[in-house]
């Protein structure tokens, strides 16, 4: 195609808005004038006309041509076969799949077995039968011996009343201690290991250990072994947990630290605030070599212990009478003396 000047194409956009201009007094469009030489006004002469002309009308060509759309071409006839063509069978287009869809995957029956082994709780027997090494609930059956243990000490109501009768009858026993408390009471605290007794860390504030997570417990079990090592000028290794429930990643977490958890297998019931003889009842009739026997030397402020410390001369001359021998827990599970 030709290129446009653009002289020529403003002549020929004035050519066709001239033909078009409505005439401001009558309303209606305006004959276009004939352009002349002898035309008023006319920009063009005579001479120049007949060119210009020429030039214009090769314009015209020019752009109808570049304007110009190929005509299609016909499609080539199907052949008549006398047979109709089948009908274009529709394919629906596949609905894309939502996220709900996506995430409702089922797990695998294995993969859906080793979760529930996971989530699974594990009961005390079966933790002591999994970690024999670090969870006790009593030490060997073939040694006369018995361990009496206190717990939630110390308190100056109850402990010291407990270390008296001790040493009057020269018995060693075992006491697990709160952090708050022996922070509280450190001169008990003292008294209890220069008497021969040995200590086992029983948390700071006693909370339910299967009710925290193991960051918490181990918050719990490390202060209470800064305080005991601040007064003692040791960390004794020995854990009795709060009620006697543990999870099984604490009990790993305490393995991994050198602990021994230690729970017990005849249980006082003192913290009931028994009398004498009920309590006297609930440990000598279920005592046998290698129990470990739980009471307490101390409590809440609506705690009566005193059948505790009433009843423990009995206790120790009965036991002895039947010919046990009463130690303490790192020597009935033959553990260091400071464990």
């Amino acid at each position: 195609m030709k290129r446009i000047t653009g002289y020529a194409l403003v002549i020929l956009i004035a050519a066709g808005c001239t033909s078009s201009i409505p005439d401001p007094g009558s309303g209606t469009a305006k004959a276009p004038a004939q352009v002349g030489a002898n035309q008023p006004g006319s920009v063009f002469t005579a001479a120049g006309q007949a060119p210009l002309l020429a030039e214009t009308a090769e314009l015209e060509r020019a752009i109808s041509e570049s304007l110009s759309v190929p005509a299609p071409v016909p499609a080539a006839p199907v052949a008549e076969t006398g047979k109709k063509e089948p009908a274009a069978v529709p394919v629906p287009k596949p609905e894309p799949r939502s996220k709900a869809s996506k995430a409702a995957k089922v797990p695998s029956v294995s993969v859906q077995k080793s979760q529930a082994q996971a989530m699974k709780k594990l009961t005390i027997a079966e933790l002591r039968a999994k970690y024999p090494e670090v969870f006790k609930l009593s030490g060997s059956a073939k040694e006369k011996n018995i361990a009496l243990t206190f717990d939630d000490g110390p308190d100056e109501r109850f402990t010291p009343q407990v270390l008296d009768v001790l040493k009057a009858y020269g018995v060693k026993a075992t006491f697990f201690l709160l952090g708050k408390k022996a922070e509280a009471h450190p001169a008990i605290v003292k008294r209890i290991v220069r008497e021969g007794h040995a200590i086992g860390n029983h948390s700071y504030r006693h909370p339910l250990f299967t009710k925290i997570t193991v960051d918490q417990f181990a918050d719990e079990v490390g202060r209470t072994e800064e305080v005991l090592n601040r007064i003692i000028g040791y960390r004794p290794k020995l854990l009795r947990p709060p009620y006697g429930e543990i999870g099984e990643g604490q009990l790993q977490w305490a393995s991994a630290g050198g602990y021994v958890v230690v729970n017990w297998n005849v249980d006082s019931l003192d913290w009931k605030s028994l009398g004498e003889k009920q309590v006297s009842g609930n440990i000598l009739n279920h005592t046998k070599a290698g129990a470990i026997v739980l009471q307490h030397s101390a409590g809440g402020d609506s705690q009566d212990l005193s059948g505790t410390v009433k009843a423990l001369p009995a206790i120790i001359m009965k036991l002895r009478e039947q010919g046990y021998g009463l130690v303490t827990v790192p020597e009935l599970l033959h553990l260091p003396k400071n464990k």
